[in-house]
């Protein structure tokens, strides 16, 4: 088939106007969010329909054509960027955007992959649900973008990652043909839990083209709290107090670093700074549930009562209505964005044991500090499931370029770190173009060989987002 063939094909499938090839409408979708990965492509392509994914995907296979599955774009790892060679073709989702059904009674949402996470937040609380899936790109991400590679997010301590909030999938294969795994059920103990093997493989087996996700019962109560600590272990001995005193209402438990905090107050409009001293760490704590009579709040209040008369906390403030809460949020949202006002940043997204976070922290900070001098480590993340985004601002005054340089020796010194206390170096981010190599690095011989016989069966030609997760083959 040529060129012009398998282009008149995808026009076809999907309508002459949703097949891009003019390299001025390409070129913002070529690109990744941190603009560490450019590709080229032959075309990007907008179905609407599973149908016309399947008919895009079956014409790619017939050529040998590459796909690269591409959402809402926010993706951290380079997973939908294609590469250099400019034979791959884009398939796009943000026309795959219908709720196709919302069952109150059985908590349950059919939605399609390229639906906007905050819509399908907003279309739940319409019905008197909660998804609960949160993340700082919600406004821009796709669902199926964030199944493809099984986002974390604020409230996995309570709902867990976006692996948990599933049922059910519909899912293009390689070669065109479609799996209809779109199940209601909350027990199936029939054979393999096929959905699994798509989600956070990143389109590496499939697209993703709809899902069945769970629901749950809004919330009746939230209480919410910002509280400096003296040190880590102090701040995993209050999320130990707090889970034994509220249960499974914690949904999140964020720990920040001095330096961070500081950072957005400086940069960011908005940004405070509740307490009234500054403090080493911070903790953000929330918790939700409850029958809406105060007593989640009581709760709360009495484990960081203890907290402080243990001298694990030395400074706590409640919030006292939702403005007070959105704003300890915005805080802690706002240091991603400080970090890009004080030069280049070497960033980490790990996670090791909830216990081992203290550890990892006291060996890993003087390691970097000790491989580039002056360097400013911003580490701050979710504590309460262990993942941390350990951070590394530019020493003052350094040359941006020279410090990112360094990006691959830092990474790989924190990722023996992450290694040798029992975590993993991708914890919500992905794999993608970046960390391939560090996955292989790590996990035994024996699991890379299982990853590449699924990928060989589900993508015997390697034509769906190759040179991302996984090769078919050990690389020599």
């Amino acid at each position: 088939m040529t060129e012009d063939t398998l282009l008149d094909r995808l026009c076809a499938a999907v309508g002459a106007r949703y097949v891009e090839t003019d390299p001025d409408a390409l070129a913002p979708h070529l690109i990744d969010w941190r603009k560490r990965y450019r590709g080229t492509a032959r075309a990007r392509v907008r179905p609407g329909t599973t149908e016309e994914v399947a008919a895009v995907v079956s014409a790619c296979a017939q050529t040998g054509t590459p796909v690269v599955p591409q959402g809402g774009e926010t993706g951290l790892v380079g997973g939908g960027v294609p590469d250099a060679s400019g034979s791959a073709v884009i398939v796009a989702t943000d026309r795959l955007n219908r709720v196709r059904a919302v069952d109150p009674a059985n908590n349950t949402m059919t939605v399609e992959a390229g639906c906007i996470l905050q819509h399908l937040q907003q279309t739940a609380e319409a019905h008197g649900r909660l998804f609960p899936l949160s993340l700082a790109a919600e406004g821009i991400c796709q669902i199926g973008g964030n199944l493809a590679t099984n986002a974390g997010g604020l409230n996995v301590l309570k709902y867990g990652t976006a692996r948990d909030q599933v049922l059910g999938l519909e899912v293009v294969l390689a070669d065109g043909s479609v799996w209809d795994g779109l199940r209601r059920l909350r027990k199936d103990t029939a054979g393999y839990d096929l959905k699994h093997l798509f989600i956070g493989a990143e389109g590496t087996l499939g697209i993703i083209t709809a899902a069945v996700l769970r629901l749950h019962p809004q919330p009746r109560e939230t209480a919410t709290a910002f509280a400096g600590v003296p040190d880590v272990e102090s701040a995993l001995a209050v999320l130990n107090r707090v889970q034994e005193a509220t249960g499974h209402a914690a949904s999140s438990f964020e720990l920040m670093a001095r330096r961070g905090v500081e950072l957005a107050v400086k940069h960011v409009e908005g940004a405070r700074d509740p307490l009234g001293a500054a403090h080493p760490w911070t903790v953000l704590v929330e918790v939700t549930g409850g029958f809406g009579d105060g007593g989640l709040r009581a709760g709360l209040e009495g484990a960081l009562m203890a907290a402080h008369e243990a001298g694990e906390i030395a400074d706590v403030v409640m919030a006292e209505n939702a403005g007070q809460a959105r704003a300890f949020w915005h805080l802690r949202e706002a240091i991603v964005e400080a970090q890009r006002h004080e030069g280049g940043s070497i960033k980490h997204d790990i996670a090791v044991p909830v216990s081992a976070v203290p550890a990892f922290l006291a060996e890993a900070t003087p390691a970097v500090e000790a491989m580039i001098p002056g360097v400013r480590p911003v580490p701050f993340g979710h504590l309460g499931d262990g993942n941390l985004h350990f951070n590394l601002t530019q020493p003052e005054g350094a040359d941006p370029g020279a410090f990112l340089a360094r990006w691959e020796a830092v990474n790989a010194r924190v990722h023996d770190i992450v290694h040798a206390h029992g975590g993993t170096v991708s914890a919500e981010h992905g794999v993608g173009q970046l960390k391939m190599g560090e996955i292989a690095r790590f996990k035994p011989p024996e699991e890379m060989a299982m990853l590449r016989a699924i990928k060989r069966a589900l993508d015997p030609h390697n034509l769906m987002n190759p040179g991302r997760v996984v090769t078919p083959e050990a690389e020599s």
